[in-house]
């Protein structure tokens, strides 16, 4: 599901991983025509960092 609104809306995937700045930053990227298409770059690129980060946390947590 966040991938499908890193993809529509990429400001509002910053929000939902806890990112309000850079979803800000995002937005007025996303303003902008051309700015569009490396917001939304930007967003799921994030979104698979954020991923991997719970990964590890996981991991990390059940090896403890």
């Amino acid at each position: 599901m966040r991938l499908l609104i890193a993809l529509i809306l990429p400001w509002l995937s910053f929000f939902t991983i806890g990112r309000p700045i850079a979803g800000v930053i995002c937005l007025a990227l996303q303003i902008t025509v051309v700015g569009w298409l490396p917001a939304t770059i930007w967003a799921v690129y994030s979104l698979s960092q954020y991923k991997t980060d719970r990964k590890i946390e996981q991991a990390l947590k059940r090896r403890a």
